[in-house]
């Protein structure tokens, strides 16, 4: 920094230089720096660091003249990182260092100023919670992109009585045959599921730790409510303690993006499943699949595979996370800077794979004949059998036994289920209707089923969650820097 001595120590330029008497060794400085991946937590510190500088003048602790040099030194210094003309230096072992290394390079020796009242374990986690507020509503908002995508599919496969249908599967069998548009709505349902588990996480993320310090609070008349709320945050801290050592947060934005990806991975395996030759419910547009190096008739569903696959990638991010955070002894401890690299993959991982299951969701040709073909199965018609004799007023476990013996007798080489069901004491002709392909699907009626008058309401329902949370993203988007 231009005001530190030039001595041994001293001519690295690190902020805690005045304890020691030699430089630190450079394994030291490679170890522990993390410039190289925390650069992105820029814009959110100047934002927090603007705030504090406010607070030190509202308590007397700057001048008038003071503030306006400060931050149009931080102003400065964000011009020069989106422009890409910020020079980080040997020095700068975080961007935080970097930002006050540069302000005093700017401003002169009041950037001395900078960090009064304020360490850089209240910092670091400030700058961190401010940009995941960012960051989380980002993904919320391409998380809604894909549900928009799966509700437009949901729409063209129709929730009327000429809707198409498909098997719905339990243990990978074949159960009974439901809606594609409720097939399609119940992975859009899940993810709205992660919109609201983002939006709960935000809510403990919106908490300013600016005016705990290294670990105590401060002697000097901070202001670490006006502080909190000129960042944009909706509270600060109740315990110093807490707040410098505090990364539940860190935690749960993994687990909600772990969970998230649990979701995509899932949804890849069915495309996966569904583009087979054996399945055949589905083609890959040409642009969202890939080829192969030695088989010129194939074609992959990458995107599909790599969803599933990077789940675990994510998963393992909050893993690790967890065990670094488990034997920590109060308050700050250096082992809190494993915080950011896995959450900042996890992110971006996670970003990546919603936009490209958005675009292969949107191309995929769904072969509803297909799907058809394979959910008209007499045995399909199973349940339907056995309610039907439920509803004359026989104990279901008695009616589950009279359908599943003609299931038995018909695989072990006898008639046709619908003959025999026909030549059965049990039924009447008008059961036999229930055979013609997609009437079964169509029986749904009970609110949440799998049926046209069910799913057409469902389908309402979803894009009244759909709007709220939407509306709801775009307020935490527009308190964002």
């Amino acid at each position: 920094m231009s005001d530190a001595p030039a001595d041994a120590a001293g001519s690295r330029g690190q902020l805690w230089h005045g304890r020691f008497e030699v430089a630190p060794a450079a394994e030291l400085v490679a170890f522990t720096e993390s410039l190289s991946y925390d650069q992105r937590l820029l814009v959110d510190d100047v934002a927090c660091s603007k705030a504090h500088v406010r607070g030190l003048h509202r308590g007397g602790l700057l001048t008038a003249d003071e503030l306006g040099a400060l931050l149009g030194g931080l102003d400065a210094v964000e011009m020069e990182f989106r422009a890409g003309d910020l020079a980080f230096v040997e020095s700068d072992e975080d961007v935080h260092t970097a930002i006050e290394r540069r302000v005093t390079e700017l401003v002169g020796p009041v950037g001395g100023k900078l960090h009064t009242g304020r360490s850089r374990n209240d910092q670091v986690a400030t700058a961190f919670r401010h940009y995941l507020k960012r960051a989380l509503a980002d993904v919320a908002g391409r998380v809604l992109d894909l549900v928009d995508v799966l509700a437009a599919r949901a729409d063209q496969a129709g929730t009327g009585d000429d809707a198409a249908f498909l098997p719905g599967f339990t243990h990978l069998q074949q159960a009974q045959p439901v809606l594609l548009a409720h097939h399609l709505m119940a992975h859009a349902w899940a993810l709205l599921r992660d919109v609201d588990r983002i939006g709960d996480c935000l809510g403990r993320i919106d908490v300013s730790p600016l005016g705990a310090g290294a670990l105590a609070g401060s002697s000097l008349p901070l202001d670490p409510d006006g502080t909190a709320a000129d960042a944009g945050f909706a509270a600060r801290f109740e315990n110093s303690l807490d707040a410098t050592s505090d990364r539940d947060f860190a935690a749960e934005t993994l687990f909600v993006l772990s969970l998230c990806a649990v979701h995509l991975s899932r949804m890849g395996e069915e495309v996966v499943l569904w583009t087979t030759e054996e399945f055949g419910f589905a083609r890959l547009d040409d642009q969202y699949a890939t080829g192969s190096s030695m088989l010129p008739q194939k074609k992959n569903p990458d995107i599909a595979e790599l969803a599933r696959g990077k789940a675990g990638r994510v998963i393992g991010d909050l893993a690790g996370f967890l065990a670094t955070l488990k034997s920590l002894p109060l308050a700050y401890n250096r082992d809190l800077q494993e915080d950011k690299e896995p959450v900042f993959d996890a992110l971006d991982t996670v970003r990546l794979a919603l936009g490209a299951m958005a675009g292969l969701y949107r191309t995929l040709e769904l072969r509803t004949d297909r799907m058809a073909q394979a959910a008209s199965s007499p045995y399909a018609v199973a349940t339907d059998l056995a309610e039907h004799l439920v509803a004359q007023g026989m104990p279901f476990r008695e009616a589950h036994g009279v359908v599943g013996a003609l299931v038995r007798e018909s695989l072990d080489g006898g008639a046709p289920l619908p003959e025999l069901v026909a030549a059965s004491d049990h039924f009447g002709p008008e059961v036999q209707e229930w055979f013609v392909p997609g009437a079964s699907a169509r029986r749904r009626t009970t609110p949440g089923g799998a049926g046209p008058g069910p799913v057409t309401a469902q389908r309402a329902r979803l894009a009244e969650q759909v709007t709220a949370a939407r509306a709801a993203v775009a307020a935490r988007l527009a308190v964002a820097p």
